[in-house]
């Protein structure tokens, strides 16, 4: 009888350490692959129902930036915004967008010259963004994930 509880005792503690090992294991590998995330990049940008998602990564993001400025670009032109001075340069405008595909105006960055406008054309690309049709979030490892970006507008005197 004292044989085979020492018995059974010896199983039940190699049996735990057996699972602890395997624990142990399993950690590492989760490790390893989060380790071999590239947390910068995206597997598939944001999309817009006219792009095609089935194309490469480049092509995804060349159409939802062109997508989106010509909606940005439609919505400027809309509002017939007309400022006093000349202005050429460039404003970088930053978004966040959600793991909904909502979209937020984060930042406008823009030349000395053009700190004064920021504010104006703020309000008018917000509106833009108010008017953008459901956008798909961008995906990393088949979750939607939050990805920030910034797009260029280039200011013309015309």
């Amino acid at each position: 009888m004292r044989n085979l509880i020492t018995f059974l005792l010896l199983c039940f503690l190699t049996g735990c350490n057996w699972s602890a090992s395997r624990e142990k294991k399993t950690r590492e590998l989760v490790n390893e692959e989060i380790l071999g995330i590239d947390w910068d990049d995206v597997d598939k940008y944001p999309l817009f129902e006219v792009c095609d998602e089935t194309v490469d990564k480049d092509e995804q993001k060349a159409c939802f930036t062109k997508t989106l400025l010509d909606y940005l670009s439609h919505s400027l032109q809309r509002s017939e915004l007309v400022l006093e001075e000349e202005v050429a340069d460039t404003l970088y405008v930053d978004f966040l967008m959600d793991d909904l595909g909502a979209i937020t105006l984060t930042e406008i960055h823009g030349a000395e010259g053009t700190r004064n406008f920021e504010a104006v054309f703020k309000n008018h690309i917000q509106s833009g963004l108010d008017s953008l049709p459901t956008i798909k979030p961008a995906l990393k490892r088949g979750i939607p994930v939050k990805v920030k970006f910034r797009v260029p507008i280039v200011l013309s005197p015309q």
